[in-house]
């Protein structure tokens, strides 16, 4: 039931009927290698505002990152020739780590950080590959245990401190089902100093893959997190936002201290400079807004 929700709010957000692209289209749009090219069910993208950041002074591509013998890819981008960074995990859409997240790690990198975004469904599927959301949804993303992307995510920060990352400055970051699991990675790992979800879901039905949700974590969080929220979100209604404070509210220091940003007339990823949603002025505000709180929350 979940994942039926889950797939009808993605695609009225996402704009799309949920068929399957033309052969040549879908073609056009998988990935070469991690990180290249969008993901087929995210078709139309809009060239004219995607960012391109370009990768001169860096190292960037993918790195395979062992988790208890199982290889699991990663795209790395960080400032070539240097150790000690700070780490920004940095946690894909359902559409895995294409073109958009990797830009993304190179933003960060930019700015003078490891950031490492793992690809969490791979075990289930190639999220790239599937052109119809539904089918999406059904075959990976509602088989992805939150217990499995825990343990990938503590491999990813085991793999950054063993090349050249500093653990002790770590932030993280994700889009949408990312969102929702900065919230209860912050509350699983005491080495996060900090969080940022963009638009992440806060409540919902619980089952045996994903027995809580944000809304049931967030008294025990280890680092703060910032929520940064659309106004005009048809899947994430704002008194979702009003519980998740609540709840806040009732916890710890980190959980007091952790706070939401809410932009009235922006749906949901706005943040997506390659898709119809994207919001200029919110995105561009909320990138600064992150990168602040990370600093002043000692990732940096």
């Amino acid at each position: 039931m979940l994942h039926r929700d889950m797939t009808r709010d993605a695609e009225a957000l996402l704009g799309i009927s949920g068929a399957e692209p033309s052969g040549t289209t879908r073609r056009t749009a998988l990935k070469a290698a991690l990180g290249a090219g969008y993901a087929a069910a995210t078709l139309p993208t809009l060239a004219q505002s995607a960012i391109r950041t370009p990768s001169d002074g860096l190292t960037v591509g993918e790195v395979m990152i062992d988790v208890n013998g199982f290889n699991m890819p990663a795209y790395r981008a960080a400032p070539a020739g240097k150790t000690g960074l700070p780490v920004v995990l940095v946690l894909s859409e359902i559409f895995g780590v294409h073109e958009y997240i990797a830009d993304t790690a190179r933003r960060f990198a930019r700015a003078g950080y490891m950031a490492i975004a793992p690809e969490l469904f791979v075990r289930q599927g190639d999220a790239q590959s599937f052109g119809e959301l539904a089918k999406l949804m059904a075959e990976v993303i509602a088989k992805v245990p939150d217990a499995q992307v825990m343990g990938d995510l503590d491999a990813t920060v085991q793999w950054a401190a063993a090349n050249g990352g500093d653990t002790s400055k770590l932030g993280v970051t994700g889009f949408c089902w990312g969102g929702r699991q900065v919230w209860l990675y912050a509350a699983h790992n005491p080495a996060v100093k900090a969080g940022v979800a963009w638009y992440g879901r806060l409540v919902g039905a619980s089952n045996d893959l994903m027995p809580r949700n944000p809304v049931d974590v967030a008294a025990s969080l280890k680092g703060p997190v910032l929520g940064l929220y659309g106004g005009a979100d048809t899947g994430i209604p704002l008194d979702t936002i009003d519980k998740m404070k609540k709840a806040l509210a009732d916890g710890g220091a980190a959980a007091r201290a952790s706070t939401f940003v809410v932009y009235p007339d922006a749906p949901h990823a706005f943040h997506a400079d390659y898709r119809p949603s994207y919001r200029q002025e919110a995105a561009e505000d909320g990138w600064k807004r992150a990168l602040d709180w990370f600093q002043r929350h000692g990732v940096a």
